[in-house]
């Protein structure tokens, strides 16, 4: 807890949960409804902000802790905690939800209320999974995301075929949660086992203690393989990716800036798969480095041949999930604080882009270059934004992808230099497809659809817009605001995955961020 006793992730956590009843029984009007659930989300936004204020960027053990009994018999707890990597993705969340709220005041007319509820469950799941420290409360809250994503794509789908969406995407989760479970109970076995505990009193699931377990060669090669399997279908890493393409056409664009922009796939990589069995991490980083540089490549290459807006996003976002895989892989400080960036930037980036996707759809009914064209004398101040992501997709200098970019190529090269080549190449063909689309959508003849009046961003629309993209330039431009923060837990995790002889432990406090290389 904080030290003033006030459980704070608890009522970060718990809020919209709790107030997603009253949208069901209570709220008559849409309005009122919007208005509610719109100050739900701001209160969220307001508490995950004050987290930063009251945290120690130089320790690198978790803060805000709190611990309660939940299954005592199983050794389950309700158990809650931020450290440097984690802290970020609170906010983050509450920020991308507020947007899509705000976004999608126009485009939802039937529903709301269920709508708005549903979108606050899946705020409450999120949050969990970036806040637990119990892997069975993990494990809880990343199914719990399922069920309301599954209602929003069947019930708000923009696409015709937006029930197979659905089901195609909870099929692929379903699946993908299998291994995960299996690899957790497995981790939990094997403390029992080690510890000579009887079960299941001698089950685990507290993350700092799992840290702490060395599981014998061949359980630590299975865990590592079976939560890499569970959390590659979610993030999604090639071969599989398919479900974020049919997603990202069928679904509600506000639905689809929350898949891409908060990825929980590479937060599960980052935060269990690599630390929990850092033997195996080591021993496997190639495997992960391949699959790093096809995601990049193969997302890079489809999104060059797409002609409609959402599914360029859709395999653009596979391309740089690639990119984050390519810098966990490294194990070394450059390339995971490249990956930890590169997390923060998605909600700006794929967030403002899918919202501006969906502000087009909305007007036009679709995103496809054959309606879309001339836009930058059309919709001057879409195209304008377009632009301005695009750029921070690329990479270029003065937006926030390129930090971390940067940092990925760079600790790529020290660590696997074929994956650098990819990464790079990845990054060529991110700029021929952002800026081939941008130029026959922007600068192509004026479409009959876009040509008529009054379709630009509305004022709402276009300061929603800017303070994404505010934010996506404030990180280009003063980068060291994520990297100070996150210096000590990325330097601890690197010094644990690495098995580092004589170093701090991961949940030692680390008063000297010092810049150094893992050998």
């Amino acid at each position: 807890m904080h030290p003033a006793g006030f459980p704070y992730l608890s009522l970060l956590v718990l809020l919209p949960l709790a107030a997603a009843v009253p949208l069901l029984f209570g709220c008559r009007e849409a309005r009122t409804a919007r208005r509610y659930a719109l100050a739900v989300a701001g209160v969220e936004l307001a508490l995950s902000l004050g987290l930063f204020a009251a945290f120690d960027g130089t320790v690198t053990g978790m803060q805000f802790i709190e611990r309660h009994p939940w299954i005592p018999s199983l050794n389950l707890e309700y158990a809650l905690g931020l450290d440097g990597l984690s802290l970020p993705f609170p906010a983050l969340t509450a920020l991308l939800t507020l947007a899509v709220m705000v976004a999608s005041w126009t485009a939802v007319l039937t529903q709301v209320r269920l709508y708005l509820a549903l979108l606050l469950l899946l705020e409450s799941a999120t949050l969990g999974v970036f806040c637990a420290i119990d892997l069975g409360l993990f494990f809880l809250c990343w199914e719990l995301t399922l069920v309301p994503i599954f209602f929003l794509i069947s019930l708000w789908g923009i696409g015709p075929e937006r029930r197979h969406a659905a089901l195609k995407y909870t099929l692929f989760m379903l699946g993908g949660g299998i291994p995960l479970l299996f690899g957790i109970l497995l981790l939990a076995f094997e403390h029992g086992q080690q510890m000579g505990l009887p079960l299941p009193g001698g089950l685990s699931f507290d993350y700092p203690t799992l840290l702490k377990l060395a599981p014998a060669e061949e359980p630590r090669t299975a865990v590592f393989l079976l939560l890499l399997l569970g959390f590659a279908v979610k993030a999604p890493l090639v071969p599989f990716h398919t479900w974020l393409p049919t997603v990202a056409m069928e679904g509600p664009a506000g639905l689809a800036a929350l898949l891409t922009g908060l990825k929980l796939g590479l937060f599960g990589m980052l935060r269990y798969a690599l630390p929990l069995v850092p033997e195996a991490a080591q021993h496997h980083a190639w495997l992960l480095s391949f699959l790093g540089s096809v995601g990049v490549v193969y997302g890079a290459l489809l999104a060059l041949r797409q002609t409609n807006l959402r599914r360029l996003l859709a395999y653009s976002s596979i391309s740089h999930a690639g990119l984050v895989v390519i810098g966990l892989a490294t194990l070394n400080p450059q390339g995971v604080q490249g990956a930890l960036f590169q997390l923060i930037n998605f909600p700006l980036i794929s967030g403002g882009l899918f919202l501006l996707a969906g502000c087009l759809h909305q007007r036009l009914g679709s995103t496809d270059l054959i309606h879309v064209g001339g836009t930058a004398r059309t919709l001057p101040r879409w195209a304008g934004f377009l632009f301005l992501f695009g750029l921070a997709t690329m990479g270029v200098p003065g937006t926030n992808g390129f930090a971390a970019e940067h940092l990925i190529v760079i600790g790529a090269f020290i660590a696997h230099p074929g994956s650098g080549f990819a990464a790079l190449l990845g990054a060529v063909l991110g700029a021929a497809y952002c800026l081939g689309f941008y130029r026959r959508a922007g600068f192509g003849p004026v479409s009959a659809d876009a040509g008529r009046s009054g379709l630009d961003l509305r004022p709402r629309e276009t300061l929603l817009m800017a303070i994404l993209a505010g934010l996506a330039l404030w990180l280009g431009l003063a980068p060291g605001v994520v990297l100070d923060a996150s210096r000590a837990s990325v330097q601890a995790w690197v010094y644990h995955v690495n098995q580092v002889e004589d170093a701090p432990a991961y949940a030692d406090t680390l008063n000297s961020p010092t810049r150094y290389l893992v050998p």
